[in-house]
């Protein structure tokens, strides 16, 4: 029997649809491991950036590598990604604006039409990144089969592995943030971190040690290829990442709730006064001290303290020492204006280094209150309403902030004192001071009047020297020379002193 008439043969059966495969379904693992994108840390790290931004960033960093550069439309490279095009837009919109920290572009775009008029796709390229400036190696591959979630904690871990820097689930969840919905702008934390390592593991794209690392962390190696080929998901509903929707749909797949359950909800009242803060606090205390004595176990709580997170700690290192001092309450709100400010994109480093400086330079937290000193003083951002400013001067060069040096230059032009000003001009008399002159007074004396040009030259050819003496006599030495010049006239006037000289 032939495979035809046995395939007409077997009874027809329904075969579900089965979900789309990604690209890293399958894959089989290569030693070469594929081309690599030199990616600036501050796309991985930098929460003004989508994660959808660092997918974007990677495949035109790649497609840029041609001679004729990334020539891809945004439909074609959401078809490479496996994204949604309104998700690629997004993300692209981030690199080709000013970023809200450092005003830096990352993905420069260039417009093109054709002599007809006719549109064309426009023709991209990456930022040239400095040398001081960190990186980390990621895999074409990686942006094509990972989602950009997964990608940006590849990223994470590619780079502390090349750093040699020990992580633990909390630093990771400290790293990604929600973008949309009401917690956007916060931290994943320490669950949904470990969901995502999971899951990339899964994909064969790392290998988790499991408490191999220092002081029983997990140890995390990063392959450049995927170790194993990922397992095929069956039918099931949508992992929601971030959002109610799925990642790939870019928007919402609700539209009604239904408000109706299975028994009705009843709600007892709440007896009882409001009572004050400081009131409910002192009675707590009451039954908590009364519970651990009739219990005999002792007085105080013996539980875990307060924990700050790794990044807050490094902030917090030029103050370590005085840190015993604080109460909880105070070190939990420091620590949350720390994760605040870190959120909205001001670096560790800065932060440290504000820090360092501020307290190198004041004497009076040191015998006072040191946390208040933090949270009013140490923190606080000073400078002009430029988000690069600090402290009258512009972080990423050092230099003199312009627009500071602009406001102090106004406020001294300001501040000068009217005397400094030159004093006005006295107003112009309205009438004579003497009334015995004649006013207006009466026009200059023109002089004689003199011959022209050509009658000049005649009458010094026949000069003589009667004639230029009789001239000074009458007219007087400027007339005289003008009548006949100075090699005639000098000659008489040296005489006529040489003459009045003697006679005196």
């Amino acid at each position: 029997m032939t495979a035809a008439v046995a395939y007409a043969a077997a009874p027809a059966a329904a075969v579900p649809c089965p979900e789309t495969p990604r690209a890293s379904t399958g894959a089989r693992p290569r030693t070469g491991g594929g081309l690599r994108v030199r990616v600036p840390l501050r796309l991985v790290v930098g929460a003004q950036y989508r994660d959808a931004a660092l997918s974007v960033y990677i495949k035109i960093a790649a497609l840029a590598m041609r001679p004729e550069g990334c020539t891809a439309k945004v439909s074609v490279l959401a078809e490479y990604l496996g994204l949604s095009k309104s998700v690629v837009e997004r993300g692209l919109k981030d690199l080709s604006h000013p970023d809200e920290v450092d005003g830096l572009v990352e993905v420069v775009t260039t417009r093109r039409t054709l002599r007809g008029g006719r549109g064309q796709s426009a023709h991209r390229v990456v930022r040239k990144a400095t040398e001081a400036e960190h990186f980390v190696w990621v895999p074409v591959r990686a942006a094509d089969a990972l989602s950009p979630r997964l990608l940006r904690l590849y990223a994470l871990i590619a780079y502390a592995e090349a750093r040699t820097v020990p992580l633990a689930v909390g630093d990771l969840g400290g790293m990604l943030y929600h973008h949309t919905g009401t917690k956007a702008g916060q931290h994943l934390g320490d669950r949904q971190a470990a969901r995502l390592i999971e899951e990339l593991g899964s994909t064969g794209w790392i290998t988790v040690h499991a408490r191999q690392g220092l002081q029983g962390r997990h140890a995390y190696e990063t392959h450049r290829h995927p170790i194993h080929p990922a397992a095929q998901a069956p039918a099931a509903a949508p992992v929601i990442h971030d959002g109610s929707g799925a990642v790939s749909a870019g928007g919402s797949l609700a539209s009604r709730e239904d408000q109706r359950t299975d028994r009705p909800v009843k709600r007892a009242g709440v007896g009882g006064s409001i009572r004050r803060r400081r009131d409910a606090g002192s009675s707590a205390r009451g039954h908590s001290e009364k519970r651990s004595n009739s219990s005999g176990g002792g007085g105080t709580y013996h539980g875990p303290g307060l924990q700050l997170s790794p990044r807050v700690w490094q902030v917090l290192e030029p103050v370590r020492p005085e840190l015993p001092s604080i109460s909880p309450y105070v070190l939990r709100r420091i620590g949350q204006e720390i994760g605040r400010q870190l959120s909205a994109g001001v670096g560790m480093e800065r932060l440290t280094a504000r820090l360092t400086a501020r307290w190198a330079s004041t004497e009076a937290p040191r015998r006072g209150d040191v946390g208040r000193w933090l949270l009013g003083a140490g923190l606080v951002r000073r400078g002009c309403r430029l988000d690069s400013c600090e402290s009258g001067t512009t972080w990423s060069t050092g230099e003199r902030c312009h627009l500071c040096a602009n406001i102090a230059a106004e406020e001294a032009r300001a501040q000068q004192p009217a005397a400094a000003a030159p004093p006005p001009e006295p107003p112009a008399p309205s009438r004579p001071p003497t009334t015995w002159l004649p006013w207006p007074p009466p026009p200059p004396d023109p002089g004689p009047q003199l011959p022209g040009a050509d009658e000049r030259e005649q009458l010094r050819a026949a000069a003589t020297p009667e004639a230029v003496r009789q001239a000074l006599a009458e007219h007087g030495a400027p007339t005289a020379i003008r009548l006949y010049g100075r090699a005639l006239v000098l000659p008489h006037l040296t005489k006529h002193h040489d003459e009045g000289t003697t006679a005196s």
